[in-house]
């Protein structure tokens, strides 16, 4: 059988007991080591079903880009709400048919399915695929490893059967090699991470805190020693112009509490502070090229420079993180408010803050990173516009965001 070629665009459907399928387009990556002279990517995350229309799909589905990268919370896996735009089915999902029915009805959506059927999709998960901020055979209730375990093996499942993803993804049990590496030429090389299924234990009651012993142990992971290993390894070893890191939550570490107090987001990389700190002087101490963080989780977007000493906005520089806001998920959302307003204030390393609903646009050359936040206005209602908030950019040899 002859493989597809590299670098071109294949037009595909399905034909299954009869019925055909709608036709999709995908594209495959460039030759290795070929030159790339630009790329074209979205990153988007957390679609919450009840929490609106997904409208930034659709207008996601008109861009030209060579792919798309979904950075978590595909799914959630609650029960009906009460007061939602549309309603989830049934409570909340605990056995493997009812964690393929939500991928079934979420994918029920024209505008998700428009996106999937535009562009090739790279995906990773975060906690709501599966259970609100579990790590590792941690549930949130501290159930029973086993059971827990059992639920785990079962969302595991829905999720290779509804994703994009190889045959060297297939679960075994409760357990599901997710991490993986990508490149596209001599451009970019993507690292694509999974921060929930090797995690110790969100330290600190799992809250926004100042740091607690906790917090701050060098045994706390949100990697794993393998994948830690894997990943440093990569990055040491590429070759490529920029380096990417597809990331589910926030790495530049963000003050949530407003004025003097101190406080950070437990459940993200602020919570495992040895292992942050290792994966930003590495990239410093090890010169990798041009390193971006791709992000989700916070249903916000923020531009961070990565300080090699979070406490130290002089300090060196590491990498630059582009954080992007969800597809629906915490409603219309607003551009600015004033927890927006306390972040900028309170950590000058933050360049940008929005709360709007969208995903980001991003277009790379040899020359410089340009990521584009676009918006709609409301998702609680279809046919919303789309328009471009604020645009970004890195140069190439110079790590931190600049307006464009």
């Amino acid at each position: 059988m002859q493989g597809l070629a590299p670098g071109r665009v294949y037009w595909y459907r399905f034909i299954t007991g009869g019925v055909v399928s709608p036709v999709g387009r995908t594209r495959t990556a460039p030759a290795a080591g070929a030159r790339v002279d630009r790329l074209s990517l979205a990153f988007a995350s957390c679609q919450h079903y009840e929490s609106g229309w997904y409208t930034a799909h659709r207008h996601l589905a008109q861009e030209d880009v060579d792919l798309v990268l979904f950075l978590g919370d595909y799914i959630y896996e609650g029960g009906m709400g009460q007061n939602g735009v549309r309603r989830h089915t049934g409570p909340e999902i605990m056995t493997l048919e009812a964690y393929r029915d939500r991928y079934a009805l979420y994918k029920t959506d024209p505008d998700l399915q428009a996106a999937h059927a535009a562009f090739p999709w790279v995906v990773t998960w975060d906690d709501h695929e599966v259970d609100n901020n579990y790590a590792g055979s941690i549930s949130e209730r501290y159930d029973a490893a086993e059971a827990f375990l059992k639920r785990r093996a079962a969302a595991y499942q829905a999720y290779y059967e509804h994703m994009p993803l190889r045959r060297s993804s297939m679960p075994q049990g409760a357990d599901l090699l997710l991490y993986r590496r990508l490149a596209f030429g001599s451009l970019l090389e993507l690292s694509v991470v999974d921060t929930r299924q090797y995690r110790t234990d969100q330290p600190c009651g799992d809250a926004v805190t100042p740091h607690c012993a906790e917090s701050l142990s060098p045994d706390a992971t949100i990697l794993g020693a393998d994948q830690e290993r894997w990943l440093f390894d990569g990055l040491g070893r590429s070759a490529a112009r920029w380096n990417l890191i597809g990331n589910q939550l926030p790495l530049a570490e963000i003050d949530r509490i407003a004025g003097p107090a101190r406080g950070f987001q437990m459940d993200q990389w602020s919570g495992y502070a040895h292992a942050r700190d290792r994966l930003v002087r590495f990239l410093d101490e090890r010169r990798v090229a041009n390193p971006i963080v791709v992000t989700g989780d916070v249903h916000q977007s923020w531009v961070a420079d990565i300080h090699v000493d979070p406490d130290d906005p002089k300090s060196a520089i590491a990498g630059t993180e582009f954080v992007g806001t969800s597809i629906s998920s915490g409603g219309d959302g607003v551009a600015m408010h004033d927890g927006g307003r306390a972040i900028l204030s309170d950590n000058p390393h933050v360049k940008y803050y929005n709360a709007q609903r969208g995903y980001v646009r991003c277009t790379v050359t040899p020359d410089r990173w340009q990521s584009d936040y676009r918006v709609v206005p409301y998702i609680s209602r279809p046919d919303a516009p789309v328009a471009t908030h604020a645009s970004f950019v890195v140069q190439n040899g110079r790590a931190g965001g600049e307006a464009a």
